[in-house]
């Protein structure tokens, strides 16, 4: 095998780390045979090395093939470029590009060899064909280029190259062409001579024996890549004892896949079924993990802010709502249909539009009814004769940040957006125009609260408001707002309703207890509660009118 460059630009040098094109050229003038398997894509790249090749082919044929065209360049060479990136950020063992006769002439060579070699590829083949191309194994007349057209092409890619060590191999189809061995040799020799890294002599005979002749006259003035295809049964101890530089494997894993897909599409059209197939084959699995999804998995981590996890939100839907009369007699308040939608459909769509996926609904009346495939559910059967603490203790996991939400209510998304961005422990939403709504704080039951400052147009929301009193019994100066029936618990807000509600049940008051008995029972142990007010832009569904208001609502 050849041991020494000759003078086509190459310099011998030491890099720190070896570029593909260097090691491309490390395997073409190795002491040793090796081998180059064929690939058509990223993926098929990322598998040959997986297997433990050194180098890949990547085959026009099978690149062709795999865009669903013929092998005669009705692929661009831009499309095959574009292909080649993918396989070239997907492996890193050097690849070398089967490059047809060159995609035209010298100035198509050279355009192709610049951007090869911004994209990383290590060397190129090209074929003394004319172009179009047509496949070596295709017809028995093809037509060979002119050699001093075709030794301008390897000129003009060896003074194009970036990198030093990108190898341009000069592929002979005298064979495929019936002009015997003499052509053969004059061509190897001219194109060695105007800087070909390695010749490639190609046949489509079924033995060997033209290639081994060549082999013995050539005298390995150069190496030789072979590519024995229709020739396989030939031992590969016979390409080391000739001392051929390289064996390349060009187009099997494309076939194979071909032969897999036809197969497994055949099963399944006529099963029209998986069970049959699915054990046979890859799994997702192993498709995400060729595809690098783990890495992506670290960089996230190191790349992306860490986001809280979203709190889990507690709708509680338990009541029938009685104040509706017939509107409510087979089906929970909170499943009334308001412009052709339930009323929880609305909530929960609220819910997920800002980021709150993992949404448990408390069913209590006519539970069958409330089946959103969007939430789970969880059970108060005895909803008649308990409150709202008893639901909220049938759903509340053992940890975790939560959000409690009457299942009647109707709001903007900024209000709980601004309520999901506040920092405390415990927060919840109050109106301050609450009297807008109705004057007459004792016209309905309302959670009327009393905070540490009046809400006013110029004050900054996010300031601290703290909660005083809340009830539906505060004293008319007192009154600052009304909850709205969201509040968030985070952290330690999160442990101490809890907490609370295994003191309520230890005290066998939780039955009974409502929300606003759970946040007198959190002030009273000296637990902050936060306030974020709001102006209006929510309502909740207690009787007729409000129903007819909740479809005015959500069409502005």
């Amino acid at each position: 095998m050849k041991t020494e460059k000759k003078s086509s630009g190459l310099k011998e040098k030491t890099l720190r780390s070896p570029t593909k094109a260097q090691l491309l050229y490390s395997l073409l003038t190795s002491e040793k045979t090796e081998f180059l398997m064929e690939a058509h894509n990223g993926l098929s790249a990322k598998i040959v090395q997986e297997a433990g090749f050194r180098g890949i082919w990547a085959s026009g044929l099978t690149i062709s093939a795999a865009l669903g065209v013929r092998d005669s360049n009705e692929a661009s060479w831009t499309q095959v470029l574009e292909n080649l990136e993918f396989m070239s950020d997907a492996a890193s063992v050097p690849i070398l590009v089967d490059g047809d006769t060159g995609y035209g002439n010298f100035n198509n060579v050279r355009r192709a060899v610049q951007k090869l070699g911004q994209r990383g590829i290590a060397g190129i083949c090209i074929e003394d064909k004319l172009f179009p191309k047509t496949n070596s194994f295709i017809g028995d007349r093809q037509q060979l280029a002119d050699i001093d057209e075709f030794c301008g092409k390897i000129k003009a890619a060896k003074d194009t190259q970036v990198d030093p060590y990108f190898c341009v191999v000069a592929r002979i189809e005298a064979f495929i062409a019936n002009q015997g061995i003499d052509e053969a040799l004059n061509r190897a020799a001219a194109y060695n001579e105007a800087g070909a890294d390695a010749i490639l002599i190609h046949s489509k005979q079924q033995y060997p024996d033209e290639i081994i002749a060549f082999l013995k006259d050539w005298k390995n003035r150069s190496p030789v890549i072979i590519v024995p295809t229709t020739y396989f049964n030939t031992p590969t101890k016979t390409w080391r004892d000739a001392r051929v530089s390289t064996v390349i494997w060009a187009n099997h894993n494309l076939r194979a896949s071909i032969t897999a897909m036809k197969t497994i599409s055949e099963k399944i059209a006529l099963h029209q079924s998986l069970e049959k197939v699915e054990n046979t084959i890859a799994t997702v699995k192993d498709v995400f993990e060729l595809a690098g999804n783990a890495e992506l998995a670290e960089a996230e981590k190191r790349y992306l802010p860490v986001k809280p996890k979203p709190p889990e939100a507690i709708i509680l839907g338990a009541s029938r709502g009685s104040d509706l009369g017939n509107l409510t007699r087979n089906i929970p308040k909170c499943m009334l249909n308001i412009l052709g939608k339930p009323l929880l459909r609305h909530l929960t769509n609220s819910l997920i539009a800002s980021g709150i996926t993992d949404i448990t609904v408390v069913r209590g009346y006519a539970k069958s009814r409330v089946n959103l495939p969007t939430i789970k559910t969880i059970d108060n059967d005895e909803f008649e004769d308990s409150g709202e603490a008893k639901s909220l203790a049938c759903a509340l996991n053992e940890t975790g940040d939560c959000l409690v939400i009457y299942g009647d209510v109707l709001f903007r998304k900024y209000i709980l957006d601004r309520i999901l961005s506040v920092a405390e422990d415990i927060v919840l939403a109050a109106d301050a125009l609450w009297q807008q709504r109705d004057p007459n704080p004792k016209s309905r039951t309302r959670d009327l609260v009393c905070c540490s400052r009046i809400f006013s147009s110029g004050y900054l929301d996010d300031g601290s408001a703290t909660l005083l009193e809340i009830g539906p019994d505060l004293e008319l100066e007192k009154i600052m707002g009304e909850w709205i029936g969201l509040a968030r618990f985070n952290g330690d807000g999160s442990a101490a309703l809890r907490q609370t509600i295994e003191e309520l049940r230890s005290t066998e008051m939780l039955d009974q207890a409502s929300m606003i008995d759970i946040f007198n029972a959190l002030l009273k142990s000296g637990q902050k509660i936060h306030v974020v007010y709001t102006t209006g832009h929510w309502l909740d569904v207690d009787n007729p009118e409000d129903l007819a208001h909740a479809q005015s609502f959500l069409k502005s």
